[in-house]
Parts: structure tokens; sequence; C-alpha cells
């Protein structure tokens, strides 16, 4: 692979417990099914493991506070797609995006843990932040979903341009995230600049934070 395409921000010795990255899979449990995620560390870095912001939004999904069914929803960033096959057996009718080099792994892992008749329920497309949104209507979607996925400062403006092309008044933007560094924080600055954002579940066994935005205030449901 180019490196310019590499998808490795870290340090592999910076990064603590980096032995369950390097495992071949992972399995979780979610929705009444048995999830498999196949993982390529090596080949495709962040976007082929499993990260615990991922594992915490998808518990939070289940939980219940949040009713996918039927409903219209597209991750960011998905990487390994955990999380949109997650939301997919929850109901949801999922746009699963993440940059052209992570496509094809993507795809494995969302046609294997989907069972047939859900699979045209999961869409997986290119997505690559700041570029192409016309590919994509704007406020079609109810929910966006991403998971640890602000890690990256040259990214984030492009990200939020991103946000604010796919949203409409009523999407809601649920994004879980480890707060790791002062510009972690940043992010959800600029991000309170153009949505209201609130937290709304902490998982402190690991450190993660789910939070929730909207282009306006709903009293009544935000």
């Amino acid at each position: 692979m180019d490196n310019k395409m590499a998808l490795v921000p870290y340090d592999d010795s910076a990064v603590w417990g980096l032995q369950k990255f390097h495992k071949s899979s992972s399995v979780y449990h979610f929705a009444s099914h048995t999830i498999q995620i196949k993982q390529n560390w090596k080949q495709l870095g962040v976007a082929a493991v499993v990260w615990d912001a991922a594992v915490v939004l998808c518990t939070y999904l289940e939980m219940g506070s949040i009713d996918l069914q039927g409903r219209s929803v597209i991750e960011l960033g998905a990487g390994t797609g955990l999380l949109g096959i997650v939301a997919t057996l929850l109901g949801a009718h999922v746009t699963i995006t993440d940059r052209e080099a992570a496509l094809e792994f993507l795809e494995s892992n969302v046609q294997a843990n989907l069972p047939p008749d859900l699979q045209p329920r999961a869409v997986v497309k290119e997505l690559t932040w700041g570029r192409n949104l016309g590919n994509f209507l704007p406020g079609k979607f109810d929910f966006i979903l991403g998971a640890d996925i602000i890690y990256l400062e040259d990214t984030f403006a492009d990200l939020l341009r991103t946000l604010e092309h796919l949203c409409s008044e009523h999407t809601v933007i649920l994004l879980s995230c480890r707060i790791r560094y002062e510009r972690d924080q940043n992010f959800l600055e600029m991000l309170k600049g153009q949505f209201s954002v609130r937290e709304v579940h902490y998982d402190p066994s690991k450190d993660v934070r789910v939070f929730k935005a909207r282009r306006s205030i709903h009293k009544e449901d935000f």
C-alpha cells in the first residue's frame, strides 16, 4: 500500500494493549447475535481493529434509549464495521462508510456477519470527509454514528464540514470517544460551535464517553 494511504496514525509501541489488535479476529455479542470481526492491523492499522469506543457505542445503542427500527443511519470512519453491523441488526437501514483503502476489508466483515435477509439494509460506501459530499443527500439520515473518529487534528475541519452537510434539523449525531488529548476536547468545542452537544453516556471501565449532538435543540427529545 502507498504510504500516503496508510491509515496508521499511532506508533505501535505507544498503543496500550496492542496485543488484542494483532489478533486476526474478535468476537462480540450484540442484538442476540454473535459477531466475529476480522482484524488486520498490519495492513490497515486503526481502520482494521475494534476500538473500545465502538464497543461502548454498540452497548449504548443496545440499551434501547435510541430507537433505530426503520431509521436511516450513516456511520463515519467505520473501520471494521462492528458499529454499522450492530445498528443494522437493531433495525436500521445503514450506510457504512470509510476511505476507499478500507472498503474491501469493511465489506467482508459486513457480509460475514449479517444474515442474507438483512444485507440489503446495509450499504458500504466510500466517504473521505470533506470530499465529494454531493454523493450524499443532505439531511437524508436520522442518525450519524462515529466511534473514535476524532483522533487526527488535520481531519477536524473536514469532519465538521461533513457533519454539517449530512445533517438536517432532525438528525441526531452520536459520537463515542476517549478524551486522550487536548485536541480531542478542541474538536468538541468546534462541534459546539455548530451543534448543541451533550454527554449522554460514560463507561468508566473503558473511559469512553458518548456525545449526542443536534443542529438545533428540541427540548422534548434532546
